[in-house]
């Protein structure tokens, strides 16, 4: 018995960890720009989170985390002439995930003849489904128009991310600016 109650506790861990996915965060960047040179920044003219053409909480939500972190890393935010373009975007798209678990084992009556009875298999299927937000920041060289870095992370939308975003927001837009290339690693 004690055996059988191990075995299901390993393969609830397993269900359970396969179940919980941290968001994975990309990043790519122009390895001739001279990052060092960009002193300002500023926001794109039409956000691409503005596609009804007026200014979306959202948009709001990552202005201040854009801004937190352009700040953060010493650029200063300005209306005129900046070195840098930011813009983000936002998308999210359904998923369905289709799975299967075998076990061909069969424990017997109350888990006791454990291993007896090996030619009873099962498979059981259950389909999963989920929504999956994904948020690109890119920061553009304004003078050559040129795109300098992208950051991308991508992540599955829960109940709470949808109940409070600003907080999602603030989460993912500092995951994506870890990244960033003139950031500092930590002080130890």
């Amino acid at each position: 018995m004690r055996v059988l109650n191990l075995w299901q506790s390993v393969i609830a861990i397993l269900v359970l960890s396969a179940c919980t996915t941290t968001p994975k965060v990309h990043s790519d960047f122009d390895r001739n720009a001279n990052f060092s040179s960009f002193r300002t920044f500023a926001f794109v003219d039409t956000l691409a989170t503005d596609r009804s053409g007026y200014s979306t909480l959202i948009t709001g939500y990552f202005k201040s985390a854009v801004e937190r972190e352009m700040v953060g890393l010493g650029y200063t935010l300005t209306n005129s002439n900046p070195d840098l373009l930011v813009n983000f975007t936002t998308n999210s798209e359904a998923r369905t995930d289709v799975r299967s678990t075998g076990y061909s084992g069969y424990s017997g009556y109350y888990g006791y003849r454990y291993g007896m009875y090996s030619g009873f298999p099962s498979n059981d299927v259950s389909t999963v489904h989920y929504k999956v937000g994904t948020v690109t920041i890119d920061v553009v060289d304004a003078r050559k128009k040129q795109l300098v870095w992208e950051g991308t992370t991508e992540g599955k939308l829960t109940k709470a991310v949808m109940e409070n975003p600003q907080a999602a927001v603030n989460t993912a837009v500092s995951n994506i600016f870890a990244q960033y290339p003139t950031r500092q690693p930590p002080a130890k």
